[in-house]
């Protein structure tokens, strides 16, 4: 059941229950500020394998079998599994998911896809299609490279805004909404907005942070309208991958509409490296990195009750190499979804109001 709040937001009267999470990332990635979040560092780029893209496939698999395993599920458990990445016919995830069969949504939301994928699988896991439906996602540095710049071997240089795209995955696990929700506990999706196309006219390929902040901005606002709170009502609320310069871009957007996050923004794209010792410039992206660190760092401050309540709203470029060699701006997008933490004490089976327990 769902109850629509405005166009685009709604809320889970009987929320699913996120039930298992997963990160894996790379290297470079486990090297930096938050390497230790992650349930595994592969030290091999190739992940074994002899193509990038391959090794893209194989770190979203690993992912998805290493939250099967944490929770003591076997792949054939899942009725389904909303999955994307940032190759051409998001290749990475039809084909990395491939060996396990099971019932597959392919899904494009650039860099936002987490978002996208973790709010679509609650949309299918509250009308009962199953009773466990997954999120994944993933990017890798030398495939999104080769997808949206130049070869690796080309050597160009990055100018100060641009982002380095991480080599992460990150995979959710829900369960459907329980019957008797005043038993439950747990971490719950409880609201959610979909986001919709802003685009400032930004062109240039390697100011992603500018080009994403407006969606963000529009998609928190409207969440925060919507649900008549307050940005303080949250513990957190996390951009995807802004970076350093978009990060403080959407702060001065949502400010301009009433909203101080200040207090409470974090963003991804600037936490995942040390900017000064990684040569990252102006921070991460890539639908990986947002992923990784919600299932590597977000989720786990949820479930140890550092955090009780987050907004998630991963931002993505809607961008491509085609477009953009045809002189066409950069549309940006962001998908948002409300995580809580529940004890049982908080439900009430008749009415439960997810923003005031």
């Amino acid at each position: 059941m769902v109850r629509a709040l405005a166009r685009g937001v709604f809320q889970y009267p009987l929320p699913p229950r996120i039930i298992s999470y997963a990160a894996v990332a790379g290297k470079k990635e486990g090297e930096g500020p938050m390497g230790a979040c992650f349930d595994r560092i592969e030290p091999d780029a190739h992940f074994g394998q002899d193509t990038w893209e391959k090794a893209e496939s194989t770190m979203q698999r690993q992912t998805v079998l290493l939250a099967l395993e944490k929770c003591g599920m076997e792949e054939s458990q899942l009725s389904c599994i909303c999955a994307g990445d940032l190759i051409n016919q998001c290749t990475g995830s039809t084909y990395g998911l491939r060996p396990l069969e099971i019932p597959f949504l392919g899904i494009y939301g650039a860099c936002s896809t987490m978002a996208e994928g973790l709010l679509t699988a609650s949309l299918l896991a509250a009308s009962g299609v199953g009773e466990y439906t997954a999120a994944v996602t993933s990017s890798h540095f030398s495939t999104a490279e080769r997808q949206f710049r130049f070869p690796l071997a080309y050597g160009g240089q990055r100018p100060p805004t641009a982002q380095w795209t991480c080599t992460a995955s990150g995979a959710v696990i829900l369960r459907q909404p329980e019957e008797e929700p005043e038993r439950a506990s747990g971490l719950f999706v409880t609201g959610c907005c979909i986001g919709t196309i802003v685009d400032l006219g930004v062109t240039d390929a390697n100011h992603m942070g500018a080009a994403m902040a407006p969606a963000a901005a529009h998609t928190i606002v409207r969440y925060l309208q919507a649900t008549g709170t307050q940005p303080s009502f949250y513990d957190a609320i996390i951009t995807g991958d802004l970076g350093c310069i978009g990060s403080e871009l959407v702060c001065d957007l949502v400010m301009k509409q009433g909203y101080d996050i200040n207090g409470v923004h974090q963003d991804c794209g600037a936490m995942m490296f040390d900017p000064k010792t990684q040569d990252t410039h102006a921070g991460g992206s890539g639908c990986g990195c947002s992923a990784s660190l919600l299932c590597g760092h977000f989720l786990p401050m949820l479930q140890d009750r550092t955090y009780r309540r987050i907004l998630f709203a991963a931002t993505g470029a809607l961008m491509s190499p085609t477009a953009s060699q045809q002189g066409e701006s950069i549309p940006g997008i962001s998908h948002l979804v409300e995580i809580c933490v529940s004890e049982p004490a908080f439900h009430n089976a008749e009415k439960w109001e997810p923003k005031h327990f």
